[in-house]
């Protein structure tokens, strides 16, 4: 870059660098604004969660959003449990939930997810 830098600097004067990075972006101030950028988000993550007040009606929704996957999760083992325990009871209750409309199922995979 040397070489290129004193011939244009020859022609150009002192925008060699200017009209060089119409080109090719300067690499160094494009790491500063990444640097810059993630250190904002990162600031703006810590001032989210340094609120030191907590109210209990804010633990209890926080509690409520954590249960879905759980509840989800042991339902599901659930289902292989009563499969293997009484297939039959099992075989009616997922015949009953093959009659279900596809845009309801839909549906729910929206709300659940």
């Amino acid at each position: 870059m040397g070489l290129i830098q004193s011939v244009l600097s020859l022609f150009l004067g002192g925008a060699a660098q200017s009209t060089a990075e119409i080109f090719v972006e300067n690499k160094e101030q494009a790491a500063q604004r990444e640097a810059m950028s993630r250190a904002a988000a990162l600031a703006q993550l810590a001032q989210e969660f340094q609120t030191s007040k907590v109210s209990l009606f804010d633990r209890m929704i926080d509690g409520l959003n954590r249960l879905p996957r759980p509840f989800m999760a042991l339902g599901v083992l659930g289902l292989f449990v009563s499969a293997m325990a009484d297939p039959i009871w099992f075989a009616e209750r997922m015949r009953g939930m093959a009659v279900i409309p596809d845009p309801m199922w839909w549906l729910l995979g929206a709300v659940v997810s």
